[in-house]
């Protein structure tokens, strides 16, 4: 089954092109075109997405990539279907991206798929890794091996949920932020410290520079014993450090806050894995694009035995390769979502 899977939920315009197999028993899937064009530049001037603007945005891009899609595909009447992203998301980058994909489908007479962004971020993790190898093949790549129980740890901009997993399709939430996500959270501490939008990739680069243990900063509900995450008060805390010692070294601060949070993030979702006999720990959303995180648990997750995935680099942010799978994963299991933008859609 090829899917053309169309992603617009906040400020990255996706167009992506997958082939799945398997059924719900081997799901595999392989990745033919995977086109993302990022608006960073465009919002970066006001500090965070301005939703007209990336509606205007995607309004622009997705003409562009569909014709570089048809372009290194040529036939686009060969897909089965088309999918895309129904919520969670900004709903005017969601409506944009609806609307293109219902005159698409009806265009190619395919029948048109409602994707869960979050479900995506979720099954990026069943998607072709790179492997290391002396083929002389290309990018080598292979399907992961997930064996349940597994435990997911999904943190993106707006999400930090804990879940537990019994199969491909069955899952129950542990726990979920309660105020700012992990990704807001390194955002909002990216302003204090005067870094450029977005701000997690920033504190990432100037941390490298810095001690993790340079300053104590708090680490949020750490030692409660439940599966819930907050980080408005590392913030709080940030604002007051900085107010009271103006002259802190940048590198230090975005080192000590990048570990209080990854510290949070490690012990909850390695906690869990033993509670609950997990075989493998999942990471995926945009924060798994930080280094020290997965650093940080493929360290953690060694020392256990446990088997640890993260899609590549790639697939974390958004794109639309992952709403492919949702979308094909969620029509074997008789999920139908509604074609309309579902801007608090959730897990």
């Amino acid at each position: 089954m090829k899917i053309l899977a169309i992603e617009t939920s906040c400020d990255e315009t996706a167009i992506a092109l997958v082939e799945a197999s398997g059924g719900l028993k081997s799901s595999r899937f392989k990745v033919l075109e995977n086109f993302v064009s990022s608006q960073i530049n465009v919002h970066r001037p006001f500090g965070g997405v301005v939703p007209n603007l990336a509606k205007r945005e995607h309004l622009k891009n997705l003409p562009l990539l569909l014709e570089e899609l048809g372009i290194r595909q040529q036939a686009l009447g060969k897909i089965d279907a088309i999918a895309v992203t129904v919520g969670p998301g900004l709903e005017p980058a969601l409506w944009t991206g609806i609307e293109f994909a219902k005159k698409l489908a009806q265009d190619l007479r395919k029948p048109l798929l409602g994707a869960n962004h979050m479900e995506g971020h979720l099954y990026s993790n069943w998607l072709p890794v790179r492997i290391n190898s002396k083929s002389q093949a290309p990018n080598p790549k292979k399907t992961p091996n997930i064996r349940f129980p597994a435990v997911a740890l999904v943190v993106s901009g707006g999400h930090t949920i804990l879940l537990y997993m019994t199969s491909l399709t069955k899952w129950k939430k542990l726990g979920e932020t309660r105020d700012d996500a992990a990704g807001e959270a390194f955002d909002k501490i990216a302003r204090l410290l005067g870094l450029p939008y977005p701000g997690g990739p920033e504190i990432q680069k100037i941390a490298a520079k810095g001690s993790p243990r340079a300053i104590d900063f708090p680490r949020p509900m750490l030692n409660q014993k439940n599966y819930e995450f907050s980080f408005s008060g590392l913030k709080t805390s940030v604002l007051y450090y900085l107010r009271d010692n103006p002259k802190a070294k940048k590198p230090d601060v975005a080192a000590s806050v990048q570990q209080a949070i990854i510290d949070v993030l490690v012990k909850k979702t390695m906690r869990a894995a033993r509670e609950f006999g997990a075989k493998s720990v999942l990471l995926c959303g945009g924060v798994a694009a930080n280094r020290a995180l997965r650093e940080n648990l493929q360290l953690t997750t060694n020392d256990l035995r446990l088997k640890f995935f993260v899609p590549d680099f790639e697939f974390n942010t958004d794109n639309a390769a992952m709403i492919a799978v949702a979308a094909y994963i969620g029509s074997l299991r008789g999920r139908k979502y509604r074609i309309t933008a579902q801007s608090n859609l959730n897990l």
